[in-house]
């Protein structure tokens, strides 16, 4: 990803913020009461308020420190949600087998992180870019695999195993990790007043997801 900086917002900061998932739906209502809709996105972006984060003057500079060190929306950089950061629930223990990224077919080698979202109705699959270093854990057929057999890029998701490692055919591939989204300011010019601030007034600070 050009434009990208491999650093993370302050987690102290981010733990304290407001967003999530959105999602593009065009809506057309019909003549007969009923509607058609239609997704405009594949997949949702994040979208968030580090303002809400900021409770001190050291913190506010702290934010407005990483946005010059970004130039404002120019550089991408890496952000935990606070919610949901890990291939497992928010309370759960990652393991090898919590996310099913694919089938092995004997010859390919390289597998792409992912994390699924579904109930007994749909499902919707997300791309994983942005793993975090040395959390990935890997298991074939339910074997988990020594970090030696496998490599994970933590700038593009992307696990490869090494020779004589190769899933078999058939071999279902899966993976345990945590990771950050990966995003950038989704403005160039954050205004602040002390005065305001000082009676409880914080600056938005909008975020929004880059896909990769």
């Amino acid at each position: 990803m050009s434009g990208f900086h491999e650093v993370r917002f302050p987690l102290r900061l981010a733990l304290g913020v407001t967003g999530g998932p959105v999602r593009r739906t065009d809506i057309v209502n019909l003549s007969n009461g009923r509607e058609q809709r239609n997704a405009r996105w594949r997949f949702s972006r994040r979208s968030y308020d580090a303002g809400s984060g900021i409770k001190s003057i050291g913190d506010l500079y702290e934010v407005l420190a990483f946005f010059e060190a970004r130039c404002g929306e120019l550089y991408g950089f890496r952000f935990r949600d606070p919610l949901d950061w890990k291939s497992c629930a928010p309370a759960a223990t990652i393991t090898s087998a919590d996310q099913l990224i694919g089938t092995g077919d004997g010859v390919t080698a390289a597998f792409a992180l992912s994390k699924s979202y579904a109930d007994a109705a749909a499902g919707s699959v997300r791309p994983i870019a942005k793993p975090v270093a040395g959390t990935v854990t890997v298991s074939v057929n339910g074997v988990t695999k020594a970090a030696t057999a496998f490599t994970c890029n933590t700038t593009t998701g992307l696990v490869t195993f090494a020779a004589g490692h190769v899933p078999a055919a058939g071999a279902l591939v899966r993976a345990g990790y945590e990771f950050d989204v990966p995003v950038r300011f989704a403005t160039d010019r954050i205004e602040v007043n002390l005065s305001n601030f000082n009676a409880g007034s914080i600056p938005a600070i909008p975020i929004t997801e880059i896909l990769p």
